[in-house]
């Protein structure tokens, strides 16, 4: 008889503080945690608020797999076979961690020496700040003034007086704005054009999710590079951005399903002489340290769910005074369960 090859457990994250954005407020997300039998491989399914997975998928593709009487992986060539492609995104993904961390724990390497990738270098995540009111995103960008770059949740009714107040008191950050794809196009060539004069650094996901043309009609209108977010969940989106003419991607894991087709994606992109972010949804340090593996492939890094979150089961990545990102060496993903 088969024996069950792995386990999932559910757990609720609860955040510092609740996350309003364009379209939805909230304080806690669950993520399921994948740890793989002997306890040598662990990875993370997280639901992003807009992809349209269910728990009951996620669990339905994980119960399939966990009897499979295929034995695990030995070498990163082999792990998308054994994965499959059926299976919402976030539950491949995690499979997918888990087993490249198996692999990296079993050869002695850091996850990113495994998949021949640069060595992560230092560069600074940005640090998010929520939708609300601009004095109250101002307070929060003039006590957070040891954090270099700021994320600016945008998609309400005072989008300019936000910036502008953040800007005033923080004349020395970098700035990116994050829409959530709350604006039509004509408000977004006025806004484009109303911001420009704030410096800043990007402008991410302005439009709808499945208006990529309309991104590249944007992006022919400023210099400030247009990001995708909400809009490149596979390979194809990839390559339509890149013909529209969208200036960067940004990539997280529980979107593409995992580490491997990121790098894919990351090839792509390249092609089309697009940028790259990575970033994440509200994960733990397990999902983020994971992505953390990739950054000497990136230009611009938003990787801070663990600052924003109370219960981190996992430690993981290291933040310092200003947010650079400093990995340990551990072997595979390299995370240890908070005691």
């Amino acid at each position: 008889m088969n024996k069950q090859r792995f386990v999932w457990e559910k757990i609720t994250l609860e955040l510092k503080n609740s996350i309003p954005i364009a379209y939805e407020k909230r304080s806690k997300f669950n993520i399921y945690w994948i740890r793989l039998a002997g306890d040598n491989g662990w990875g993370e399914g997280a639901i992003s608020s807009y992809g349209g997975n269910t728990d009951k998928e996620l669990i339905a593709c994980w119960a399939n797999a966990a009897w499979s009487p295929v034995h695990f992986p030995v070498s990163i060539h082999q792990v998308q076979g054994w994965i499959g492609e059926g299976g919402p995104a976030p539950a491949r993904c995690a499979l997918e961690l888990a087993l490249l961390d198996r692999i990296g724990r079993d050869e002695g390497k850091p996850l990113y020496q495994i998949l021949d990738l640069p060595e992560p270098g230092t560069l600074s995540t940005s640090y998010t700040i929520s939708l609300d009111t601009p004095q109250k995103m101002a307070e929060i960008a003039r006590n957070e003034k040891a954090y270099p770059i700021l994320k600016v949740k945008l998609g309400g009714e005072d989008d300019e007086d936000c910036i502008a107040a953040i800007r005033e008191v923080r004349p020395d950050a970098k700035i990116r704005a994050d829409v959530n794809a709350a604006w039509d196009l004509p408000k977004a060539i006025k806004m484009v054009r109303k911001l420009s004069v704030y410096n800043l650094e990007l402008i991410e996901q302005p439009l709808g999710r499945d208006q990529i043309t309309e991104m590249g009609i944007l992006q022919s209108t400023t210099s400030i590079p247009i990001v995708a977010d909400e809009s490149v969940q596979n390979l194809g989106d990839v390559h339509a951005l890149g013909l529209a003419g969208v200036a960067g991607i940004n990539l997280k894991l529980m979107k593409t399903g995992g580490i491997l087709p990121a790098l894919e994606m990351i090839q792509i992109a390249r092609d089309y002489n697009m940028r790259i972010m990575l970033g994440c949804g509200i994960e733990t340090s397990l999902g983020v340290t994971a992505m953390a593996h990739l950054i000497g492939l990136a230009e611009w890094i938003d990787l801070d769910s663990p600052l924003l979150i109370k219960n981190d089961p996992f430690i993981g990545l290291k933040y310092d005074r200003h947010l650079k990102i400093k990995l340990s060496n551990q072997p595979g993903i390299g995370i240890q369960l908070r005691t």
